[in-house]
């Protein structure tokens, strides 16, 4: 089995931030049929009835680019105890800070300090290229809200009863052959 990180991504919406006027840009991500089909196989559930993504980019200087985006879509998966179709609608509005730093990966690449804080969510994302993929954090919010564990309606998950109320000793299994003997 395969994760979503080792599959290319199945829709991508290449934008070039550099072209970005002060007015901004909207852009809107509608995969068709056949690539929400891609899109499903790469999530690994049963379909992915609808997506949409409208993304709105602003620039708040040469290198500083701020991403907006709503997202809804309806995804399609087994439910975990009865294996039926569980549909559930995805929405989600989201912001990114953009900060474009050309020389980032020549930097880490000579062997330079960089330095991650991954519990800093307010950070900006530094950006190498200012060639930048519209759907990609589109793509990583809708994985991050889909269900794990997605039930059926009045579904829950029950432990099987044991078949007596009381477990047999291990004890007396071993008196039990000892006396066939």
């Amino acid at each position: 089995m395969s994760s979503p990180a080792e599959i290319p991504a199945p829709i991508s919406r290449i934008y070039d931030l550099a072209d970005l006027s002060e007015a901004g840009y909207e852009a809107r991500i509608v995969p068709d049929a056949k690539d929400r089909a891609k899109l499903a196989e790469w999530l690994e559930v049963e379909a992915v009835d609808a997506f949409e993504g409208i993304v709105e980019l602003r620039r708040h200087g040469h290198n500083r680019f701020s991403y907006d985006a709503d997202l809804e879509a309806d995804v399609v998966q087994s439910c975990v105890v009865t294996l039926e179709p569980v549909t559930s609608h995805i929405s989600r509005k989201f912001h990114r800070e953009l900060h474009l730093i050309p020389n980032v990966h020549r930097f880490a690449d000579k062997g330079g300090a960089v330095t991650l804080d991954a519990a800093d969510d307010d950070a900006p994302e530094e950006i190498a290229r200012s060639r930048y993929d519209l759907a990609g954090p589109l793509l990583e919010e809708f994985v991050l809200a889909i269900d794990p564990y997605p039930r059926a309606p009045g579904v829950a998950f029950e432990v099987p009863a044991p078949e007596s109320d009381k477990p047999e000793s291990p004890f007396a299994v071993l008196k039990q052959l000892k006396g066939q003997g």
